[in-house]
């Protein structure tokens, strides 16, 4: 017995040592074989258990997996419930003259219309210059003696980025101003008068409702001490912000931005939006380099470990779901044909030879959901799809 005793031992030591128990699970040797070779990194977390990981803390390019960073920052600020408002002001109004201008105020709304295509290719109520003046008629004003002015103020009229390529603005982002007119866009060409635009919109719905404009339409610097006369409000922001992340609207990140730098004290330019998504991250600890709020920056960087932490501080506030609804889910927006059949919701990121998905996948195994993200560089959106598509079935499938 005493001889039979330690061989038995070392037998079972040496079983469970070559048993599957002991060895790296055949899920994560799947993903293993994906990353192999390739500038890939990949983060997976499941509370605050880490589930895995492959050169998780290297800094990559999020691409418009920004705009899920902006979102994070934007919920954590302000209501998901908010509706950004739009108004007409004056300095003087006496028995229904406007004795001087009437000012067009814009707050960051970037669904205002005149009517036009815009308004129709948007999910939901846009915000209608018509109505306000309806309800510029129904308050009781008859004449405008001067002008009707937009406002060219409260956010500034900054149009560009570090990191930036040259030809973005003209392609890839209309103008963020805080009045904005039709998408800021006009037979397709991005421009730079929207609120000269809108102003003029204004004056001819005004008319319409047999308002008297004196004088032709312009833009400016409004002045102090203006008072209220009507004023149209957006769609809550939450169902702007699922447009912009299922549709990847550049356009909604950089306004969100620059509103979310208001909100926060700072004048909305997008930089100072950048830095304030910036200092909200680094104060749950994690290192991000923002310079814009679309992502449309190459010089933008976060790791996947610090994105899925930032998801996982997400998971444990009121507005977790609201968030995650706004993501698309399988085959939805920017996944269309991707992922049919996997529970997930999740923001996608592409530039030239840059691509990302990041977002919560369903644990089949566990059933929970996990925060992942899978950055990579160095390979076509052609060639990274399929890899970062093949890791998100395995971890819904088998991950544990």
């Amino acid at each position: 017995m005493r001889r039979f005793v330690p061989t038995v031992l070392l037998v079972c030591v040496l079983i469970s040592l070559a048993s599957p128990a002991g060895a790296r699970s055949a899920w994560k040797r799947r993903i293993d074989r994906y990353t192999s070779g390739r500038s890939i990194s990949v983060a997976l977390m499941d509370g605050k258990e880490m589930l895995y990981q492959h050169f998780s803390s290297t800094r990559r390019v999020p691409a418009s997996g920004q705009k899920l960073l902006l979102s994070l920052a934007l919920l954590d600020v302000v209501e998901s419930g908010l509706r950004i408002n739009t108004f007409a002001s004056a300095t003087s109004v006496d028995a229904g003259v406007v004795r001087g201008n009437l000012w067009l105020l814009g707050r960051g709304d970037p669904t205002v219309t005149g009517g036009g295509r815009y308004g129709k290719e948007l999910p939901f109520r846009p915000t209608r210059l018509g109505v306000l003046a309806k309800k510029i008629a129904a308050a009781g004003i008859t004449k405008i003696r001067g002008s009707v002015m937009g406002a060219t103020s409260y956010f500034v009229r900054d149009w560009w980025a570090t990191g930036w390529k040259s030809d973005f603005p003209s392609k890839e982002v209309p103008i963020p101003t805080a009045l904005s007119f039709e998408g800021n866009r006009r037979d397709g060409r991005h421009i730079a008068d929207p609120e000269k635009r809108a102003a003029t919109n204004l004056t001819k719905r005004l008319r319409d409702e047999g308002v008297v404009v004196r004088k032709a339409p312009g833009a400016g610097t409004p002045p102090s001490g203006l008072n209220s006369i009507a004023g149209v409000s957006s769609v809550p922001l939450e169902a702007m912000m699922r447009f912009m992340n299922r549709r990847s609207s550049n356009f909604f990140a950089e306004m969100f931005g620059k509103r979310l730098a208001v909100e926060t004290g700072r004048s909305g330019s997008i930089a100072h939006g950048a830095d304030t998504i910036e200092a909200w991250a680094a104060k749950r600890s994690v290192d991000v380099d923002a310079y814009d709020a679309s992502g449309l920056s190459y010089s933008n960087r976060v790791s996947p470990k610090g994105f899925v932490r930032l998801l996982e501080y997400a998971e444990e506030q009121p507005w977790w779901a609201t968030l995650r609804s706004t993501l698309a889910g399988a085959d939805q927006g920017t996944l269309e044909d991707r992922l049919r059949g996997v529970k997930l919701r999740a923001k996608t990121g592409t530039l030239t030879a840059v691509s990302s998905l990041t977002g919560w996948v369903w644990l089949t195994e566990t059933k929970s959901w996990a925060a992942f993200s899978i950055m990579d560089s160095g390979m076509y959106k052609a060639t990274a799809a399929p890899i970062e598509d093949k890791i998100v079935r395995e971890i819904y499938r088998n991950a544990r």
